[in-house]
């Protein structure tokens, strides 16, 4: 029996080249709110949007969990600060049906309160750096309803018209 050379084979070209860090991130927070019961990040994110300034500025989303296997009639709970839960308690069908809206479908079944302090949000400003959106521009971002989209885009256009010329890598 002669066993006769195998011919060397390819190496299968990788999928995985080089990433930029701002791709990774939503993964990673994506596992840290799903391991605190938050299937989407972005209700503790735009937290403000959904219910008004007036209930996040003393609520705060603590966790979302679903019954085994569904991804609907969920359980909210929200850690309220001190008097205020006894206010919100009479809002818990606004709140559930702003959450649903939100989601779009019904998500939310009920909501729990649970007394505490919530983390005090901080504020994102864009960087002092940044020139407002040039005028020809700007007219066109207004139609955007979104704000959190407006705004992205607005730095966006300033990055760009501030911009002299193409960029030198090294």
């Amino acid at each position: 029996m002669s066993k006769r050379p195998r011919a060397p084979q390819a190496e299968p070209q990788r999928r995985n080249g080089p990433r930029q860090v701002a791709e990774l991130l939503p993964d990673v927070g994506r596992a840290a709110f799903k391991r605190f019961g938050f299937v989407q990040s972005s209700v503790v994110s735009r937290w403000t949007e959904i219910v008004g300034e007036r209930w996040a500025k003393v609520s705060q989303p603590e966790s979302l969990r679903f019954p085994v296997g569904k991804k609907e009639g969920g359980t909210l709970t929200v850690t309220v600060r001190g008097a205020h839960a006894v206010t919100m308690q009479h809002i818990l069908p606004e709140i559930v049906e702003r959450v649903n809206r939100f989601f779009g479908y019904a998500a939310v079944e009920r909501v729990t309160i649970r007394h505490g302090e919530p983390v005090a949000r901080l504020e994102r400003r864009a960087p002092p750096s940044l020139k407002p959106a040039p005028g020809e521009l700007g007219e066109s971002l207004r139609t955007i309803a979104d704000p959190e989209l407006r705004a992205v885009l607005e730095a966006l256009a300033s990055g760009v018209s501030a911009s002299a010329g193409i960029p030198k890598v090294r």
